[in-house]
């Protein structure tokens, strides 16, 4: 029986037909969706930190303001992740907790610091770039609600990367100082950027179930190779060297060749000893305390007004 059901579910998934929170789902299906959805919205929420850490340092109103736009474009992606992965039966809360006592992940990229304002640039340039190129093929994903997030989410993160590209380039093409800081903010920001694809296909854990099941649709090789074939050009083209001495078109390939990512700092950052892991935990977890009474009120009112509602 268990083995028949198995067999419908994958030719239902072959046939392209997408599986909803209702229709029947092996357990390791279900449990590889709830690591990697909560996994992805506890990125997008620790994602606003390091942006946030510029807010009242942005050098005019305008860019503030456009901050302060993407940070709240990636609370709201938080929100749009949580609620699918709540489809699938997880407690919210008990998906923050378990982040914050560090049973969770998050994307390690968002262990480096922000040190100057061209660092802001970078992330919406590489961070949120290589976000797209990992992301877009998730509004294909298999499961139903992480497809149909997937699809705003990546329509806004398109304009995030346009942003951080657009402030990469003026300081680029400025003044002297201004083109040492883009090129200082390469040089920290490229390699992190690289590791956000994950591990190399052969040590991979998950990626050959996940391409089975249609979680995903690209390995994770394919995809850090096209974000190099992408973004190389776009840094020449603005005057920036990508900090790789083995990057080298392969005119036979028709595609870049380029160096050895240090996995050993990934698995490092991954574990917790990152620059900034302690930092960006302990921010979390001050949030939630800090804003209980926010949520405690809030849920006070809708009870209340769901009360006068039924005495109408």
């Amino acid at each position: 029986m268990q083995q028949e059901l198995e067999n419908k579910f994958q030719e239902k998934i072959d046939k392209e037909i997408k599986i909803e929170p209702k229709d029947w789902m092996p357990e390791e299906y279900r449990k590889t969706l709830i690591r990697q959805i909560t996994q992805h919205a506890h990125s997008e929420v620790v994602g606003m930190l390091p942006e946030g850490n510029w807010i009242t340092r942005a050098p005019s109103l305008k860019r503030k303001q456009v901050l302060l736009a993407k940070i709240q474009d990636e609370a709201g992606h938080g929100l749009y992740l949580y609620s699918a992965a709540e489809t699938l039966g997880i407690d919210r809360e008990k998906s923050i907790d378990d982040l914050h006592i560090g049973k969770a992940k998050y994307s390690s990229i968002f262990n480096y610091p922000t040190l100057s304002w061209a660092d802001i640039g970078m992330i919406g340039w590489l961070v949120d770039g290589a976000a797209i190129m990992n992301q877009v093929p998730l509004c294909r994903c298999s499961y139903g609600p992480y497809a149909r997030a997937m699809v705003r989410i990546c329509k806004e993160e398109s304009f995030h990367q346009r942003q951080g590209y657009e402030i990469v380039t003026q300081l680029a093409l400025g003044t002297p100082e201004q083109k040492k800081l883009a090129q200082d903010s390469i040089n920290r920001w490229w390699w992190p950027a690289l590791m956000m694809f994950g591990p190399n296909d052969s040590d991979s854990k998950h990626s050959a179930q996940s391409m089975k099941w249609k979680i995903k649709r690209i390995s994770n090789d394919d995809l850090r190779q096209q974000f190099v074939d992408v973004t190389v050009p776009q840094a020449e083209l603005i005057g920036l060297k990508v900090p790789d001495a083995d990057l080298k078109w392969n005119e036979e390939k028709k595609k870049f060749d380029f160096g050895t990512i240090n996995w050993d700092e990934f698995n490092q950052v991954v574990a917790g000893n990152g620059p900034c892991n302690k930092e960006r935990i302990e921010a979390r977890k001050n949030a939630k305390e800090e804003g209980a009474w926010v949520r405690e009120a809030a849920l006070a009112y809708a009870k209340n007004h769901l009360q006068s509602i039924v005495k109408q």
